[in-house]
């Protein structure tokens, strides 16, 4: 038997360098790992749907039923068919708190940014670094501060308490995010603006806005995402009127047992709005987290 040759480099392959087909070779292995990484990444929540889609016993098989039949019990129940608890406040409180928060965080962090990165500010990289460190707290470490005084203002249960600490939980981070993407803001066209007459308010809404418009919406996102997840503030400190989504899917928890499928079927249905959010801010997101990156 004749061994097989070896296959041969295309007529375009090989009219490149050796550098450049060596460089395409590269990209094509990084290529395949990176499919491979979001494969990986995504079968969690492939499998997620998938129970969502079984009947608690068919979810609670181990190991798992591939084939079993599909159904959608888990989510009719999770809307409250058969006299289960109604989830409509509890994802209602949790897009009043991230949404509003969101705002706040926005419309106090760009003002702030902008006098960081655009203004001269003496030591401005301590000022970052005072912002950074109180990410460095513990949660749990002012868990029952913030209990006492909200229980001493009488504002417990309250989704406007919720509210301000995310707010202040998100403002650090969505500072320290925006100075990095108005420091390319160029600085001709602000002096522009203001040898025509315009102030402040007109230059950031006007001017800075638009320009950074990409690195505003990833820092909106990544906050709105922070607030929906949080789960630990509105556990302890909220109880029927200000439950949030987080807090409601840790009904499906009891001394009965797991019920599998409800919870997956509850979780997609609260994941919806942030994969929602992000999917439709998926360009503005990309290039907010890239602005920078390549000079």
């Amino acid at each position: 038997m004749t061994a097989l040759a070896p296959a041969r480099p295309s007529v375009r392959e090989a009219s490149l360098p050796p550098a450049a087909r060596k460089a395409r070779r590269r990209s094509a292995g990084l290529g395949v790992v990176a499919w491979c990484a979001g494969i990986l990444f995504c079968l969690p929540v492939a499998w997620m749907v998938l129970t969502s889609l079984h009947s608690e016993p068919d979810a609670a098989t181990n190991p798992p039923s591939l084939g079993a039949a599909l159904t959608l019990d888990g989510y009719k129940k999770f809307f409250g068919a058969g006299g289960g608890a109604d989830p409509w406040p509890s994802l209602i409180n949790s897009t009043t708190a991230s949404l509003v928060s969101t705002v706040l965080v926005l419309v106090l962090a760009l003002p702030a940014a902008y006098a960081l990165s655009i203004r001269p500010v003496r030591k401005w990289t301590d000022v970052m670094f005072f912002f950074l460190s109180t990410k460095m707290l513990p949660v749990v470490a002012g868990l029952l501060p913030i209990y006492l005084f909200a229980k001493n203002v009488g504002m417990l249960d309250n989704i406007w308490l919720l509210v301000i600490l995310y707010t202040s939980m998100n403002l650090p981070i969505a500072v320290w995010m925006l100075q990095s993407f108005l420091a390319d803001v160029p600085v001709s066209i602000i002096e522009a603006a203001q040898v025509d007459g315009a102030r402040l308010p007109t230059i950031l809404a006007r001017i800075v806005a638009p320009i950074a418009a990409p690195g505003i919406a990833a820092t909106a996102l990544i906050c709105f995402i922070f607030s929906w997840n949080e789960m630990l503030f509105a556990r302890v400190l909220t109880g029927v009127t200000a439950q949030t989504a987080p807090v409601f899917l840790t009904g499906f928890v009891t001394s009965q047992g797991l019920f599998l499928a409800q919870l997956c079927a509850a979780s997609v249905v609260v994941s919806l709005p942030v994969l929602a959010a992000g999917f439709a801010a998926q360009d503005k997101l990309v290039q907010g987290l890239s602005l920078g990156a390549v000079k």
